[in-house]
């Protein structure tokens, strides 16, 4: 969670003053509305809205100035173009997966402890109504925090690329544009989070850190899933702790195995899919197949709205980026 202090900041740094005001919200607004509404239980008087488990969402942040406009938008026709989905190729379960997955990471090397510093690389869109033109527009975002909530959150933007463009999406085209969007450094109490101590590497503490960030005692997958996400928004995690992560995600007992791909950094994966309860949209969870870390989680809409056809892909953030990367 961050102060709302930190968020004007953060909102004036990115310039959110250039997107006009007839702008339908792109989709990480939308994005963040749903989680939002997903994850809190503010009462209706509150007047701020406060982001829950987003560390990593300021690399959206100025977006969160639209959230309210997102909830009232009129309906138009979808007009947004979006990414091709991975091609996946085999069969496998859950449980294959995870297995396969705990293998790698027994195999591979990690951080000896888990660290409060997470380097993401994520995409959401602009898109043009009028035109029924949209751009695939990248982030490449490094956090760190301490403690006592001081921290900072840099956010490069990407090189924008066209959702039609086979290659740019089937390559990694989370390329810098050298343009530093945001600098935010917080002071003391500025970022607030829900776990502040380095968590074990045993099941139980990891249980405990993902109730923390809004797990239900009796998670379905998409549940786990959820939480686990806004963990790897704040922390980078052990091997022994991701391997806990897909433990439970297994004995949710409701993803589906997709196979193996590519992920959009060029990093051999497999993945798990998992579902909203509502049905409203899809998570695909994307597991190294080189190192078994969570390395990243694309969403897709699963019933259209206003800008989104259903089965469009509406984001996706990644992990454990490579060195290089972020420059």
């Amino acid at each position: 969670m961050i102060d709302d202090t930190v968020l004007d900041r953060a909102l004036s740094d990115a310039d959110p003053g250039r997107t006009p005001r007839d702008a339908v919200p792109d989709a990480n607004a939308i994005a963040t509305r749903d989680r939002i509404l997903r994850s809190t239980a503010a009462p209706k008087k509150r007047r701020r809205v406060r982001v829950l488990g987003w560390a990593t969402g300021l690399v959206a942040v100025a977006t969160a100035a639209v959230v309210a406009f997102a909830l009232v938008t009129p309906q138009v026709a979808a007009v947004a173009g979006t990414p091709a989905p991975l091609d996946f190729e085999g069969e496998a379960t859950v449980a294959d997966v995870v297995e396969q997955a705990h293998t790698a990471l027994a195999a591979s090397a990690g951080p000896s402890a888990a660290e409060r510093t997470v380097r993401t690389a994520s995409w959401g869109f602009a898109v043009d109504v009028g035109k029924k033109e949209s751009k695939v527009v990248p982030k490449l975002s490094t956090l760190t925090w301490e403690p006592d909530g001081s921290g900072r959150m840099t956010i490069i933007a990407g090189v924008p690329y066209d959702p039609a463009d086979a290659v740019a999406n089937s390559a990694a085209e989370v390329t810098s544009s050298g343009e530093v969007i945001t600098d935010l450094i917080m002071e003391p109490g500025d970022f607030t989070t829900p776990w502040t101590t380095v968590p074990a590497d045993d099941g139980e503490d990891m249980v405990a850190m993902l109730r923390a960030f809004g797990m239900p005692d009796d998670p379905t997958a998409f549940d786990v899933e959820s939480a686990f996400t806004s963990v790897l928004q704040q922390w980078t995690l052990t091997n022994a702790q991701h391997a806990e992560l897909l433990s439970l995600l297994e004995e949710a007992g409701d993803g589906v195995a997709l196979g193996t791909s590519t992920d959009r950094l060029g990093r051999p994966v497999a993945g798990i899919r998992v579902q909203s309860p509502d049905g409203a949209a899809s998570d695909l969870i994307l597991i190294s197949r080189e190192t078994g870390r969570i390395v990243g989680v694309e969403r897709t809409v699963l019933i259209a709205d206003e800008i989104f056809d259903a089965g469009a892909i509406i984001s996706y953030e990644m992990w454990d980026v490579p060195e290089g990367t972020i420059e």
